[in-house]
């Protein structure tokens, strides 16, 4: 692609005006230059230009240039020539080797007052140069301070501060109304104030020759440590103090065993004591350097977790039942010993943000479905099954039910029979049901699994249905949003999850504290080796078992159950981990 420089661009101006007079000559000629009425011929001189054209005085003083004027091409020169016969001097203009206009003629006194003229302009025009710095783009002109104390010091006797960069700020209201009728007046119209800032910045100060400040700041930075800021200083020759260096720092070694780190934020000095030269550096990692390994076009990685580095608030038991009988159910494996089939659920949680449409007010209980409620008001149902329903227990006919539909009022009127809010009970107004896709749920083992971590105000509750393995009988807890209760009367659901966090109660034992995440998904079963490692022992180094009490010498792996089959999921333990797909929706 050719690009067009200002020069061409004047070229091209000046080529057009000649061509608009030539076109436009012979109409001037016809109809001014000619007069067939009389016959009488026009002057050439009074003919009249529809574009007249102006000599440029070249020896008047230069005008100021600016950014919307063209400039003149660095080809257009201006020559002088002394005539000694005559003692005048002869001003040309010319473009390459074209001259342009007509010359001009000076006498000795009128050369020296414009050869004055141009060198006052060419002085003023140099010193405004000078006060923007050396390449004349600063905004903060250098400020010199002088004596020899501050010249020693900082091996000079200028600060030079050079910013650059942009800040954009926007402000704004956002409206949001859903004239839903099952909402409350007040819930369909929403306002939110909507404000943004994007900053880039890029700062280079120095002081001296020995100090020098970098700062890069972008508010659209992807990651932390792209937002750098560091300050120098450098010593001389004749110093002990080389380098000394306090911001985003680095740490390069000359070794393959060893690998120095890039990404730094601390202190750094370099200091030389004769021949000895010493570099030291405290400071905080801000990136880390990870090896990846491809085989037949999958990715093999290791990745390292410790006990308690499990998956909060995001696996749920549906109840207690469940979590009592999670280890009798999958002692058996691969066949997983559970005669519950749960068909159908319905999740809610606290609402975050705008009103969506699956909108419900909810009241969730603890105890609800369970056959030992936790609070003392509430006792087992005479006859009962062990199975959770919600004629488990006496929560329905010790409450009065009309009075959970109010949400205005439910709280009051919990509070008053001795229920503890976060405990026993959570009011979730406007609560959001999950659509299929944010969650999955094991219909065996009963628990559900989230796609998002639940925050800790949040609240989790839910209404389920399952059957018994050769039994008719259709078991729910809790009530449906399509169970002919309409808004914006409360729904009684299970709660799973409180905004209290209380290990003493029951409703803890609900989450799971046994999935852990590993990052990575479609995990190749022939290819995952899993190992369980203790650390707490005099050996030094983790072990695969322990060496004292009676499962002295037994792998863990096999002694914690997770190693029971061999690789065609058949006993006896082979010693490797027991990989059962898809675990978490049909067990294991």
């Amino acid at each position: 692609m050719k690009t067009f420089s200002v020069q061409h661009i004047r070229y091209f101006v000046i080529l057009s005006s000649w061509i608009v007079f030539l076109s436009s000559f012979p109409n001037y000629l016809q109809a001014s230059a000619i007069d067939y009425s009389s016959s009488v011929f026009l002057p050439p001189d009074t003919i009249p230009l529809r574009y007249p054209f102006k000599d440029r005085e070249i020896y008047s003083p230069p005008t100021p240039e600016h950014q919307l004027f063209l400039r003149n091409p660095s080809s257009m020169k201006v020559d002088v020539e002394y005539d000694g016969e005559s003692k005048q001097y002869i001003l040309t203009e010319s473009i390459g080797s074209l001259q342009i206009g007509h010359p001009i003629v000076m006498d000795f006194e009128e050369y020296l007052e414009y050869d004055a003229s141009r060198a006052l302009n060419n002085y003023w025009r140099e010193k405004s140069l000078s006060t923007k710095g050396e390449t004349g783009d600063g905004i903060i002109p250098s400020i010199y301070i002088g004596g020899e104390a501050f010249d020693k010091i900082f091996g000079g006797s200028t600060i030079d501060v050079r910013p650059n960069g942009s800040a954009e700020l926007i402000f704004g209201i956002r409206t949001n109304k859903n004239d839903d009728p099952s909402l409350a007046v007040r819930q369909r119209k929403t306002v939110n104030f909507d404000f943004q800032e994007k900053i880039q910045m890029n700062v280079i100060a120095k002081v001296g020759d020995k100090i020098e400040f970098k700062a890069n700041y972008n508010t659209e930075s992807s990651f932390d440590f792209e937002n750098k800021i560091q300050l120098k200083y450098e010593g001389k020759e004749d110093e002990i103090i080389k380098l000394l260096e306090v911001g985003n720092v680095n740490l390069p070694l000359n070794s393959t065993l060893i690998q120095g780190s890039q990404s730094l934020f601390g202190v750094k000095t370099k200091m030389q004591f004769g021949r000895t030269t010493v570099t030291a550096v405290v400071s905080q990692q801000q990136s880390e350097t990870k090896n990846v390994t491809v085989e037949g076009g999958a990715q093999t990685n290791t990745f390292k977790l410790t006990a308690d580095q499990y998956e909060d608030n995001k696996h749920f038991f549906l109840s207690q039942y469940f979590y009592e009988h999670y280890n009798q159910s999958l002692s058996n494996l691969p066949i997983v010993q559970s005669n519950v089939n749960i068909t159908k659920i319905e999740v809610w949680i606290t609402n975050v943000g705008a009103a969506v449409t699956d909108n419900r007010n909810i009241v969730a209980f603890q105890d609800l479905g369970e056959k030992t409620p936790y609070h003392p008001a509430l006792s087992t149902t005479i006859g009962a099954p062990e199975f959770p329903s919600n004629n488990a227990n006496n929560l329905f006919t010790y409450l009065d039910v009309n009075q959970l539909r109010n949400i205005n009022t439910v709280s009051n009127y919990l509070k008053s029979n001795d229920f503890t809010a976060g405990q026993d009970f959570e009011k979730i107004e406007s609560a959001r049901k999950l659509l299929p896709t944010e969650y999955t749920f094991n219909s065996l083992l009963g628990f559900i699994s989230l796609n998002t971590t639940l925050n800790p105000d949040q609240s989790l509750a839910v209404a389920f249905q399952y059957t018994i393995v050769g039994d008719t009988t259709i078991y729910q807890v809790g009530e449906f949003s399509d169970g002919g209760i309409s808004s914006p009367n409360c729904l009684v659901a299970k709660l799973l999850k409180s905004t209290t966090i209380n290990t003493r109660i029951p409703l803890w034992k609900l989450m799971m504290k046994n999935v852990y995440a590993i990052g990575a998904y479609q995990v190749n079963r022939q290819d995952f080796i899993l190992n369980i490692l203790y650390s707490g022992n005099n050996n030094g180094v983790p072990t695969g078992y322990l060496t004292e009490g009676e499962v002295a010498g037994i792998p863990l792996i096999r002694e914690m159950g997770f190693d029971n089959l061999d690789q065609q999921l058949n006993p006896p333990p082979d010693g490797i981990f027991d990989f059962i797909d898809n675990a978490a929706i049909q067990g294991g």
